[in-house]
C-alpha cells in the first residue's frame, strides 16, 4: 500500500468505467498508482459520501455563529462519527489545545524562523525534504506552491522550539500531513507541538522511550485482549517494535489509507493517545486467524504487513466503529499504570 491508501486489484482485469471518471490524483494530492481499484473505490465512496454529507450538516449546526468548541459527550460522538474536511483544523487546534498555545504566543512561530538558525538541523531537514511523500504532487518542486517550503519551515521552528527532540524521522509525514490538511504553517507546528508534547510525549526524543513504552504496552493489552497472538509472538521470538513500529514513529501514515488516517487523528487529537492502541488491538484482534496462520518468525512480520491493507481499512467509517468496539473496555487509567511498569522494565533492562 502507498501514501494514497490503494489496493491491488484481486484480478488483472483492468479498472471499468469509473477509471475514466475519477480523478489520477486524490482530493490530498496523492498519486494514484496503476493498479488502483477505481471501481471498488467509487461504490465505496458513494456510500461514504452519504455519510459525510449528514456528518458536514450537523457539524455546521454544531459550530454555526462562530460557536466555541466545547468538550462533552456530544462533541466526541460527533469526532467519533467524522470530522467534515472543512471543520478539521479548526476542530484539531481546538480539542489539542494547540489554539490556545497559538493564541498565548502571538508572533513565537516566526521569531523561530527568523532567529539564527542551527546548521546540523537544518542539513538534516534538508536531507529528508525529497523523501517525504515523493507521491504526492503538492510536494513537488515544479508544484506552485510546493509544500516543501512550508514542511521545511514548521520542521525547523519545532526543532529550535523543542531542542530535546530537534529532528527525528517519521516527523516530516505527520507534519506533512498537518500542512496538507491545515494549508497553515503556524497551525500545524502548534498541531505538531500539541502530538509531540502532551498527546505522544518521549516519541521522538534521542533515547525514544516513550515509544518504546507504548510498544510494549501494546504487548501487555495484546497478552490480554488476543493471547493466542501474544503466545505466537513469544514463540516465534518477535518484539513489538518490529511489527508495530512505523505504526506509532508514523500514526498510521503510509500504513493505513489516507481517509482512515485522518478519521484516527479526528480522535487523536480529540481524546488522547489511547486511540494508537484502540486501532492497534482492532488490526490484531481481527486478523487474528492470519496472525496465527504463521509458522515463523518471517511469516509473523509477513502477516502484520498484510493485515494493513484490504477492505476492513479501506472502509473507513466501518473501521472507525470497529475500534470503539471490537477491543473492549479500554480506560487511560488502565494505559497509565501498564506504561509505568513497562517504562521502569526497558529502564531497568537498558541500564544494564
Amino acid at each position: 500500500m502507498n501514501s494514497n491508501g490503494t489496493r491491488t486489484p484481486q484480478n488483472n482485469v483492468p479498472a471499468g468505467r469509473a477509471a475514466d471518471r475519477l480523478p489520477r490524483v486524490d482530493p490530498y494530492g496523492f498519486e494514484r498508482s496503476v493498479d488502483f481499484d477505481y471501481d471498488s473505490y467509487e461504490e465505496l465512496m458513494s456510500e461514504y459520501l452519504v455519510v459525510l454529507t449528514r456528518r458536514s450538516i450537523k457539524w455546521s449546526k454544531l459550530l454555526q455563529r462562530g460557536n466555541k468548541l466545547q468538550k462533552n459527550v456530544k462533541v466526541k460522538r460527533y469526532v467519533r462519527k467524522g470530522i467534515p474536511n472543512e471543520h478539521r483544523t479548526l476542530t484539531w487546534m481546538a480539542a489539542s489545545g494547540a489554539q490556545e498555545q497559538l493564541e498565548r504566543n502571538p508572533g513565537y512561530y516566526h521569531s523561530l524562523l527568523t532567529g539564527e538558525h542551527d546548521a546540523r538541523l537544518v542539513e538534516v531537514i534538508r536531507t529528508d525534504l525529497h523523501r517525504t511523500f515523493p507521491d504526492n504532487v503538492q510536494f513537488r518542486k515544479t508544484s506552485d506552491p510546493c509544500l516543501q517550503k512550508a514542511l521545511f519551515n514548521v520542521l525547523l521552528a519545532y526543532g529550535h522550539h523543542d531542542k530535546a527532540v530537534g529532528y527525528c524521522q517519521g516527523m516530516n509525514f505527520i507534519a506533512g500531513y498537518l500542512i496538507i490538511i491545515t494549508k497553515d504553517e503556524e497551525k500545524s507546528f502548534w498541531l505538531l507541538d500539541a502530538l509531540l508534547g502532551r498527546i505522544l510525549p518521549d516519541y521522538y526524543t534521542p533515547a525514544m522511550l516513550g515509544l518504546k513504552t507504548d510498544q510494549e504496552v501494546l504487548g501487555e493489552l495484546v497478552r490480554v485482549k488476543v493471547p493466542a497472538v501474544w503466545q505466537a509472538m513469544t514463540e516465534h521470538n518477535v518484539m513489538w517494535t518490529l511489527v508495530v513500529s512505523r505504526w506509532f514513529i508514523c500514526l498510521f501514515i503510509d500504513v493505513l489509507p489516507v481517509e482512515t488516517v485522518l478519521r484516527i487523528w479526528d480522535c487523536l487529537f480529540y481524546e488522547g493517545s489511547k486511540i494508537i492502541f484502540r486501532v492497534a488491538l482492532t488490526l490484531i484482534k481481527h486478523n487474528e486467524a492470519l496472525i496465527l496462520q504463521a509458522r515463523s518468525f518471517p511469516d509473523i512480520c509477513d502477516h502484520f504487513k498484510q493485515i494493513t491493507k484490504g477492505a476492513f481499512v479501506e472502509d473507513c467509517h466501518g473501521f472507525m466503529q470497529k475500534i470503539f468496539a471490537e477491543p473492549g473496555s479500554l480506560s487511560m487509567g488502565t494505559i497509565q499504570k501498564l506504561r509505568e511498569s513497562c517504562r521502569a522494565r526497558i529502564i531497568a533492562e537498558e541500564s544494564r
